[in-house]
C-alpha cells in the first residue's frame, strides 16, 4: 500500500512531528508500568536532573530502594489529589523532602534556574501503549509528562475508509474507564482523531461517553499535510501543552438544580467537571495575550463568541491571564495593575462570578462586587489594587468622581455581552474611573477653564491606560466601530470569531429557526349603530383599534386555545416527557390578561400543570377593576424563584413581559410562543433562549403570531457568520459638526451661556444649582420658535450627543467647545418641553370587534447561509418632523383596517358564534356524553340537539346569523365539523 495509506503512517506522522518540532522522545511500550500507571524511568530521570540534592536526601534515606519509593509515592498522590494537582499546585512530601512534579515557563527572567529546569520538563509519546493488566489491549498514542499520563490518542486515517466516528466509538466501546489509565481525572484529555477532525472529552464513561469538537473551523485545511496536523503541531507542541496545564485545564464543581422525582422537592445536583479548552476558546485567549505582549496597554479587543462558545469559561481564563502578564521577561512589574470584568447585567453573572473563583489560585486576590455591595466597596477594591474585581456596568457611573489618581496604573477591562450600552455615558463613566487624571492632583482653581475641560476630555477619551476586551454574540455597529480590530484596507472586525454557524453545526447550541411556524391574524370591526359617525386622527386611531383587538378577550382566548393546544399535544411529549414553553408578550397587561385567560382553559382542560407569569410592577386592568403583581398571579410559596418554580413539574409554560428574555438559560425550554414585535438583535436574543442543549432535546419550535418569518431569518442572519464594516461605512468623525452648525444657526445658546456653564460645570465647586437659571433661560427662548424649529433642535441636539459621546471613544477631539456642547446639551435636552401626543381613547366607546380568526401562515426552516455582514455607521437621524394626521371618518378608518386585515372571514369567524362554542363547550351535561361508554352515533345525535338549542337564542339579537347557520347545507356542514373536532379531542385524544 502506498505511503501515507494506513493507519500506521498516521501514527508515523504525528509522533515524527512531535519528536523533531517539540522535543518530545519516543519510548517503547515496555516502559510503561500498568500497576502504577506511570513510566518509572521518566519519573526518576526528571527528578534526578530537577532536583539533584532532593534525590541525594532520600537517597540517604532509602538507598537502593529510592527510585521505587519516588515512583510509588507518586502513584499514589496521583490516586489521591488526581494528576492536575499533582503537576500544577503542590510538592511531593516524603521524608520531611519536597519533590516537585514539574516546572512551569516563569513570566519573568529574575529567577533563571525556573527557566533552566522549565526546560528539563520530560514530554514522551508511546505508540501503541498497552495499558492493561487484565489483557493485551492498546491504544495508539500516549502521551507523559516527567512520566505521568496526561492525554491518550485514537487515530483514523480516511483513506482507509475509518473516520471520526470510528475513533469515538473505539473509546466507547473499547476503552474500559475502570482502567487505571481511563478513570476520571487520571488522564487530562482523551483525543479522537482523523485525518479530518478532531474531538476530546476529558471523562470516560463508556456508551455515554461526551466528545465535543476540537476543530480550527467548521473545515479544517491544511495545505501541507494532514488537515487535522493542527493538534500535533500546535496544541501538543511543548510549550503549548505545559501551558495547558498551567493555566488552562481546570477541575469545575457545578450546581444543577432539578425536581428530585423521590422527595418531591427542588433538588441540587453537583458534578465535577474537568476543563479542557476548547480550541477557539484557547487561540482567543492566547492571540490576545500575545497581542497584548506586542502592542502593550491602551488596545481594544472584539471577541465575538456565539452562544455556546464557552464564554464565560474564555473570559474566567483571560482575567486570570491579564492580571499576571509581563510584556518582556525582564520587566520587574506585570503589565495591568488591575483587571476588571464587567457585566452589563444588574445582578452580578453568576457563572463568571463562580468561574473566576474557582479559578483562583490566592485566596482573596478577586473582589466579587455583587448587588450586594456598594460603590465604596467598589472603590476600595480599586485604591486597594485587587489584582481582579467583578462587577456590574451599573456601579461606575455613582464612583466616578471619587476615584483617586491612577497615573501609574494600567488596566484591563474585561466586557462580557459588550452591546450598545458601552458606546454610551456609563462607558465613558468607566473611562473617567479608571483614566489618568493628572488634574485631579492640583487644584482646579489654578488651572485654566479650558485646560480642566482638555483633561476632562482626555479623562473620557480613549485611554493609553486602559486595554478593552469586548466579548459578545450579536455585536451592534457601535460594538464593532468602538472595539473592532483595525484591519489593512482600513476595515473593522472583531479580533476573534467563534460563529453561530459554527456553534451549530459542531451541536453545542440547536438552530431555533427549524421549525417555525407562522401565523396571522384577521379581524372584521363595526361602528356601533348607534353612534355618530364622528371623524379621528386616522394614524393614531388605527394604531389604537390594532392594539384594541390584541387586547380583547376573544383574541386573548383564540390565542391561548391555540397555545394550550399545540402544547398539549407535541410539546409536553418532548425531552421525555419534560418539555417547557414561554409566551412573550407586548405588555404587561397582555401578560396579565394572557395569565387569567390560561388559567380558565387550564382548569377546563384539567391539565396536571399551571402556567407561571412574569412581568415588573403593578398592572391595573381597567377592565376587573383589579390591580395585579407578580407575586400575586403566581402564588410562590416560600422564596422559591419563577425560574427555580419553572423546573418543577407543577409549572410547564411561562408568560412573560420584557423579563426572562436575555440571560435566561434554562435547557428544558423547548418551545416558544411570540405575540410581540421583534427586531434586529431582539429577535436573536429573545429566541435564543430555545437554543441550550439537553440530552433527548433534539429539536426546538417556535409558534410566531406576529412577526414577519423573513424578517426573523434576516435578523439572525445578520450574527450568523463574522459582521465587520468597511473603511468607507464608518462613522464619519466630521458630522458632529456638520450638526453643530446647524444647532448654532439657531442663535438659541449664545457664547455666554456656553461659557457660563461650563465654568460652573467642570470646576469642582459645590454650586451646580447655578446652571439650572441657564438652562431655565435657553428654555424659555426655545419655547418661542416656531414647533418645526423647536423639533429640528430636538432632533439636531439629540443627534449631536449620540454622535459626540460615541465618537468620543474612538478618537481623541481636541476642540474644546465640543465638549462644552456636549455637557450643555446633555442637560438642556432633559428640560425641553415634552409634547404628549393623547391618543383617542374615546372611539373604544365607538367600535365593537365583529369577526376574528388566525389562520396557520405556514411552517418551515427558516435556513440561514454562511456569509459576512457588512454594518453600516452611526449617521445623524435627521428630523422626525411629526406629520399632521389627518381627520377621517370613523367608517372610512374601519375600512382601511378591514381591507388589510378583514380577508376571507366567515360566519363561523363571528365574535358571537365563538361566544356560542364557549358555552358549548361549558355545557357538563353535553360534554359527558362524549366518552368511549356511548357510541358515536348517540352522542352525534345529543351534540346536534343542543346546537339546535343553541341557534334559537341567536334569533332575537342575530337574525342574519341564525338564517345562515339554519340553511340546511352550511348546517349540516359545520355542525359535522364540530362535531368532529370536539370527538376528536375528547374521547379519541387526539
Amino acid at each position: 500500500m502506498a505511503a501515507g495509506t494506513k493507519e500506521a503512517h498516521f501514527e508515523d506522522d504525528v509522533v515524527k512531528s512531535l519528536i523533531n518540532n517539540s522535543g518530545y522522545c519516543q519510548k517503547d511500550s515496555s516502559v510503561y508500568d500498568k500497576d502504577l500507571c506511570l513510566i518509572p524511568e521518566e519519573v526518576i530521570a526528571f527528578v534526578k536532573e530537577t532536583q539533584p540534592r532532593e534525590y541525594q536526601k532520600l537517597w540517604g534515606e532509602y538507598q537502593e530502594n529510592t527510585d521505587r519509593k519516588i515512583v510509588e509515592n507518586v502513584a499514589k498522590s496521583i490516586k489521591t489529589n488526581q494528576t492536575i494537582k499533582v503537576l500544577r499546585e503542590g510538592a511531593l512530601k516524603d521524608r520531611g523532602v519536597k519533590l516537585q512534579l514539574a516546572f512551569f515557563k516563569p513570566n519573568h527572567n529574575r529567577t533563571p534556574e525556573h527557566s533552566l529546569k522549565y526546560s528539563q520538563n520530560r514530554l514522551t509519546v508511546i505508540r501503541q501503549l498497552k495499558y492493561s493488566t487484565r489483557n493485551e489491549n492498546a491504544l495508539d498514542i500516549g502521551i507523559f509528562v516527567n512520566g505521568i499520563p496526561v492525554l491518550t490518542m485514537e487515530l483514523k486515517n480516511a483513506l482507509t475508509g475509518q473516520y471520526l466516528s470510528q475513533a469515538i466509538d473505539q473509546y466507547k466501546n473499547d476503552r474500559d474507564p475502570k482502567e487505571k489509565l481511563f478513570e476520571f481525572q487520571r488522564c487530562l484529555v482523551h483525543f479522537a482523531l482523523s485525518t479530518e477532525s478532531v474531538a476530546m472529552t476529558t471523562r470516560l464513561d463508556g456508551k455515554n461517553t461526551y466528545f465535543l469538537p476540537f476543530n480550527k473551523s467548521l473545515v479544517n485545511e491544511n495545505p501541507t499535510g494532514f488537515a487535522t496536523a493542527f493538534l500535533w503541531e500546535e496544541v501538543l507542541a511543548k510549550d503549548s501543552l505545559l501551558d495547558l496545564i498551567q493555566n488552562f485545564v481546570n477541575l469545575q464543581e457545578n450546581e444543577e438544580k432539578f425536581f428530585n422525582n423521590t422527595t418531591g422537592k427542588l433538588d441540587v445536583k453537583k458534578s465535577k467537571v474537568l476543563i479542557f479548552p476548547r480550541y477557539h476558546q484557547r487561540r482567543a485567549v492566547n492571540k490576545m495575550l500575545a497581542d497584548v505582549k506586542q502592542k502593550g496597554v491602551g488596545q481594544k479587543y472584539l471577541i465575538q463568541h456565539s452562544a455556546g462558545s464557552g464564554k464565560s469559561n474564555t473570559i474566567s481564563w483571560l482575567a486570570h491571564r491579564l492580571s499576571d502578564i509581563y510584556r518582556s521577561p525582564s520587566d520587574k512589574k506585570s503589565l495591568f495593575d488591575t483587571t476588571i470584568v464587567i457585566t452589563d447585567r444588574r445582578v452580578l453573572d453568576k457563572q463568571i462570578q463562580n468561574n473566576i473563583r474557582q479559578f483562583e489560585q490566592t485566596p482573596g486576590a478577586v473582589a466579587y462586587i455583587d448587588e450586594n455591595k456598594t460603590a465604596q466597596d467598589l472603590k476600595k477594591a480599586i485604591e486597594s489594587g485587587s489584582r481582579i474585581i467583578v462587577t456590574t456596568l451599573q456601579k461606575f457611573p455613582i464612583i466616578s468622581e471619587s476615584v483617586a489618581s491612577f497615573s501609574d496604573r494600567n488596566f484591563a477591562v474585561i466586557i462580557d455581552e459588550a452591546h450598545s450600552s458601552q458606546s454610551g455615558e456609563s462607558a465613558r463613566h468607566l473611562r473617567k474611573a479608571l483614566s489618568l487624571e493628572d488634574a485631579e492632583k492640583e487644584d482646579s482653581a489654578e488651572k485654566s477653564l479650558d485646560e480642566i475641560i482638555e483633561d476632562e476630555i482626555a479623562s473620557k477619551g480613549d485611554q493609553k491606560n486602559i486595554s478593552f476586551f469586548a466579548f459578545t454574540a450579536t455585536p451592534k455597529n457601535k460594538t464593532v466601530e468602538i472595539f473592532g480590530t483595525v484591519q489593512p484596507d482600513g476595515s473593522k472586525k472583531a479580533f476573534d470569531l467563534y460563529s453561530m454557524e459554527q456553534a451549530i453545526k459542531e451541536g453545542f447550541i440547536l438552530d431555533v429557526l427549524k421549525n417555525y411556524m407562522s401565523f396571522k391574524r384577521y379581524y372584521k370591526l363595526v361602528k356601533r349603530s348607534e353612534v355618530e359617525d364622528k371623524e379621528y386622527e386616522k394614524k393614531k386611531t388605527v394604531r389604537l383599534l390594532s392594539n384594541y383587538v390584541d387586547l380583547q378577550d376573544h383574541a386573548i382566548e383564540k390565542k391561548t386555545r391555540i397555545i394550550l393546544e399545540h402544547f398539549v399535544s407535541q410539546t409536553q411529549k418532548e425531552i421525555q416527557g419534560t418539555a417547557r414553553a414561554m409566551l412573550v408578550t407586548k405588555s404587561r397587561l397582555h401578560a396579565v390578561r394572557f395569565k387569567r385567560k390560561f388559567d380558565e382553559i387550564m382548569r377546563e382542560m384539567n391539565l396536571p400543570y399551571e402556567a407561571l407569569v412574569a412581568f415588573s410592577g403593578t398592572v391595573s386592568d381597567k377592565d376587573t377593576g383589579e390591580d395585579y403583581t407578580m407575586s400575586s398571579m403566581n402564588e410562590l410559596e416560600g422564596r422559591i424563584s419563577v425560574p427555580e418554580a419553572l423546573k418543577l413539574p407543577k409549572y410547564r409554560l411561562l408568560i412573560v413581559a420584557n423579563m426572562y428574555q436575555t440571560g435566561f438559560d434554562e435547557p428544558l425550554l423547548h418551545t416558544m410562543f411570540v405575540d410581540k414585535r421583534l427586531g434586529g438583535t431582539s429577535s436573536v436574543q429573545t429566541l435564543s433562549r430555545l437554543n441550550r442543549t439537553k440530552k433527548g432535546k433534539d429539536s426546538t419550535m417556535i409558534l410566531d403570531f406576529v412577526n414577519d418569518p423573513e424578517k426573523i431569518q434576516k435578523d439572525f442572519q445578520a450574527y450568523y457568520g463574522s459582521n465587520e464594516m468597511e473603511f468607507d461605512d464608518q462613522t464619519d468623525h466630521n458630522s458632529v459638526y456638520d450638526i453643530l452648525n446647524k444647532i448654532e444657526s439657531t442663535n438659541l445658546i449664545e457664547q455666554h451661556e456656553l461659557d457660563s456653564f461650563a465654568n460652573i460645570f467642570f470646576r469642582k465647586e459645590d454650586n451646580k444649582e447655578l446652571l439650572q437659571p441657564i438652562l431655565n433661560g435657553i428654555v424659555e427662548k426655545y419655547k418661542n420658535l416656531s414647533e418645526e424649529q423647536q423639533e429640528l433642535f430636538k432632533s439636531d441636539a439629540n443627534d449631536f450627543i449620540r454622535l459626540y459621546r460615541f465618537l468620543s471613544q474612538i478618537i481623541s477631539f481636541t476642540d474644546i467647545d465640543l465638549e462644552k456642547y456636549y455637557v450643555l446639551l446633555s442637560a438642556l435636552y432633559k428640560k425641553l418641553p415634552f409634547k404628549r401626543t393623547s391618543l383617542p381613547v374615546e372611539v373604544l366607546q365607538d367600535i365593537e370587534l365583529d369577526s376574528y380568526k388566525i389562520q396557520h401562515n405556514y411552517t418551515d426552516n427558516l435556513e440561514m447561509e454562511p456569509e459576512t455582514t457588512y454594518m453600516k455607521g452611526q449617521t445623524p437621524a435627521g428630523a422626525h418632523m411629526p406629520q399632521d394626521d389627518e381627520n377621517v371618518l370613523l367608517t372610512k378608518i374601519i375600512k382601511v383596517l378591514n381591507d388589510s386585515f378583514g380577508i376571507d372571514l366567515k360566519e363561523e369567524d363571528k365574535v358571537d358564534f365563538m361566544k356560542m362554542k364557549d358555552s358549548i363547550y361549558q355545557n357538563k351535561d353535553l360534554m359527558k356524553y362524549f366518552n368511549k361508554n356511548n357510541s358515536k352515533s348517540n352522542i352525534e345525535d345529543k351534540f346536534n340537539d343542543t346546537i339546535d338549542g343553541e341557534l334559537l337564542n341567536f334569533i332575537d339579537s342575530k337574525l342574519n346569523l341564525y338564517n345562515k347557520l339554519t340553511e340546511d347545507r352550511i348546517n349540516k356542514e359545520f355542525k359535522r365539523i364540530w362535531f368532529n373536532e370536539i370527538y376528536d379531542q375528547t374521547v379519541r385524544g387526539v
